[in-house]
């Protein structure tokens, strides 16, 4: 396991961290002051999500990487599935839609969230197939275009109206199913943490397969399923033991902080966010 006692090289910044995915929330900072601090602070990479980007991928792929960091991922298609995406064909577009984008940003992968129950159809076995015949039409387009795919569990509770994809065995049947090779999985800590069968799920998955790894914590009280996740540390997930197994699967990438904090981190000042990100990645994570 990679020793981060003394090194973040590998430390990324999800903006959804200073509250970046939605309106009305976190101190508004333009990409290119985030860029600038977390270069400032030695992260190697940066994650940001389509409502900041707008047509300056190009721009800010560029502005990153000039200043050493990459671009390790954009957030997200539009959901696959659920009452939003009974269109096949406008979700297809609009997914090709975060395709490009992704290119123009350089971001190594764009994460799939695949959205919920599909109208019409009980629990989540109808959905997943529809996920899968969807995620198999994206994938060569993605692959023309040199961006990999990295479906992401959610963790149960969203089940019905966010992700019909909750277990990283799930998501490996899929990648399976497909058989494309730009289609991964992304570990989140916030939706694995207490899947007891996760450690045989990632070897399944191999250092081919997973494309992403997520920080954050699991608060024991938390308020907010969605929104009050904790701060590495803070809550009850097994940090050492879950990068364990990832890395123990081969995974060897960036290690992407992603927290959604309306109520706490989303209300302090960016900068200290970054700070405490640091601190408890050197000594937690």
């Amino acid at each position: 396991m990679r020793d981060f006692s003394t090194d973040h090289s590998a430390l990324a910044l999800n903006t959804a961290s200073l509250g970046h995915n939605l309106d009305g929330h976190g101190a508004g900072w333009s990409p290119e002051r985030v860029i600038d601090a977390c270069a400032a602070r030695g992260f190697g990479s940066v994650v940001f999500w389509r409502r900041e980007i707008g047509s300056r991928a190009v721009e800010i792929g560029e502005r990153a990487r000039a200043t050493g960091l990459s671009v390790a991922g954009l957030c997200r298609t539009p959901f696959l599935v659920g009452t939003d995406a009974v269109d096949e064909a406008a979700v297809l577009d609009e997914a090709k839609a975060s395709i490009d984008m992704a290119a123009g940003l350089g971001a190594a992968v764009l994460t799939i969230v695949v959205g919920g129950v599909h109208p019409d159809t009980k629990g989540t076995t109808e959905s997943l197939k529809i996920v899968t015949d969807r995620v198999a039409a994206l994938a060569p387009y993605a692959a023309e275009r040199n961006v990999k795919l990295a479906l992401e569990p959610l963790n149960p509770v969203y089940a019905g109206n966010r992700s019909c994809l909750t277990t990283v065995r799930d998501a490996v049947d899929i990648c399976e199913a497909v058989d494309a090779p730009n289609l991964g999985v992304a570990v989140d800590v916030y939706h694995v943490w207490w899947d007891s069968g996760l450690d045989a799920q990632l070897q399944r998955a191999g250092k081919d397969r997973i494309f992403g790894y997520h920080l954050c914590d699991w608060l024991a009280d938390t308020r907010d399923v969605l929104l009050d996740r904790g701060m590495m540390g803070d809550g009850v997930a097994d940090l050492r033991a879950i990068r364990a197994g990832v890395e123990g699967a081969g995974y060897a990438g960036p290690c992407e902080v992603e927290i959604f904090s309306a109520n706490n981190w989303w209300k302090r000042d960016p900068g200290e966010v970054l700070d405490v990100m640091i601190e408890r990645f050197h000594s937690l994570c």
